[in-house]
């Protein structure tokens, strides 16, 4: 019986990102006839949807109960961890490798390391955490995975790294396409009536994702229609001034928080409009999601978002900061059902066709599968040479 590849991926914590959902995606999707596969929550337990759902795959799960500051107990507990479960491969994201790197250094020559950038390299970790990036990457063999050609293009605008493999960021296209909740249903329970054009965010309260703009965009155009509204899903330290600056707009009644969801499916399924107004991106999760669940897209060119839609085919890309360009998209949109509809088509098209959860499972089987059989030759020379007669 051919033995299993161990997979061990290594995250911050399992929260609501869309790094970390891919973590469990990936966990849950490889083949368990050719992978073991394990995860490590720098973090403690959260109880949060990915725990349970990685309870209910059967997939380990380890966490090392870091908390708040700098913890030196962590680098123990994480190389101990290691230890007892002798990865062959171990697969980190965010910004685990500062734990991970003296781990790194002791158990190279009996693994192989994969790191996956998330974001445009610039804005991955703050500056001064770039020289761990940089050494693990550099001296370390960590093979960087970029989930864009514009990240990979980063990589090597700021580390002169050239070998970056890309992986672009995939999603379980017909669990958006078949929501549990029938549209109007959710409609009717989160108050609103069939007739309401729903525009829809999905992102944390960061600067990154710059609200303030779509706030403004949504002001100057779509809301003149009393019929519009803004939804907003998810939780940041900046959800207060937006909710202040939403009242200063006079949008009090049509701009809506709804916090973290369980159901997004759902959430997507209810919308008419995914609008992202951020000033810089890697790939982003819940762009390709809001495409599965065809709904058209507004979107500011931020960095990898252009290899996922296509400008007039699938929605509308304007520049980053741009408010003119997304409130006239987003009006064109609010008064053309027969647009929505079309682009939404499209955009269920493509990410079905591209960007499939398959499609990633399977470049990362195959990336894991390779870089086994670098390590197996990798080993088999060392131990010819150390039997080699003199």
């Amino acid at each position: 019986m051919m033995k299993k590849i161990k997979v061990v991926h290594i995250v911050p914590s399992l929260g609501a990102g869309g790094a970390e959902r891919m973590v469990v995606h990936i966990a849950r999707g490889l083949d368990r006839e050719r992978f073991e596969v394990a995860v490590i929550s720098i973090w403690r337990r959260l109880g949060s949807d990915l725990d349970r759902l990685l309870d209910e795959s059967a997939v380990k799960v380890a966490y090392l109960g870091k908390g708040r500051g700098f913890d030196c107990r962590t680098y123990h507990r994480l190389h101990h961890v290691l230890g007892d479960y002798r990865p062959d491969i171990v697969h980190t994201h965010l910004a685990v490798l500062r734990y991970a790197l003296p781990s790194l250094l002791l158990l190279k020559r009996t693994s192989m390391w994969l790191h996956t950038v998330n974001n445009v390299a610039e804005r991955e970790v703050e500056p001064r955490a770039r020289w761990i990036q940089r050494s693990a990457f550099k001296y370390g063999e960590v093979l960087p995975v970029a989930v864009s050609k514009e990240v990979a293009v980063s990589m090597r605008r700021l580390y002169g790294i050239e070998r970056c493999k890309v992986i672009w960021n995939c999603v379980p296209t017909n669990l958006y396409a078949c929501p549990r909740t029938p549209r109007q249903e959710w409609r009717a329970r989160e108050g609103f009536s069939s007739d309401h054009i729903l525009f829809v965010c999905v992102a944390r309260f960061d600067l990154q994702k710059n609200h303030a703009t779509l706030l403004q965009a949504f002001a100057q155009g779509p809301a003149c229609n009393p019929k519009a509204h803004l939804v907003l899903v998810g939780a940041g330290v900046l959800q207060r001034p937006l909710e202040e600056q939403a009242q200063k707009l006079g949008l009090a009644s049509q701009v809506h928080f709804l916090g973290v969801r369980a159901d997004i499916p759902d959430v997507l399924a209810a919308m008419d409009v995914f609008v992202l107004s951020s000033d810089y991106e890697g790939s982003p999760l819940s762009l390709v999601e809001a495409m599965a669940a065809g709904l058209p897209i507004v979107s500011t060119i931020a960095g990898g978002v252009p290899e996922l839609i296509q400008n007039g085919k699938e929605g509308f890309l304007v520049q980053v900061g741009d408010v003119k360009g997304l409130s006239d998209s987003m009006t064109f949109l609010a008064k053309n059902p027969e647009a929505r509809r079309s682009l939404g088509t499209a955009a269920a098209r493509r990410a079905r066709e591209n960007f499939d959860i398959s499609v990633m499972i399977g470049e990362y089987e195959e990336l894991y599968e390779s870089l086994y059989g670098h390590l197996r030759n990798q080993t088999e020379n060392v131990v010819s040479e150390s039997t080699a007669p003199a």
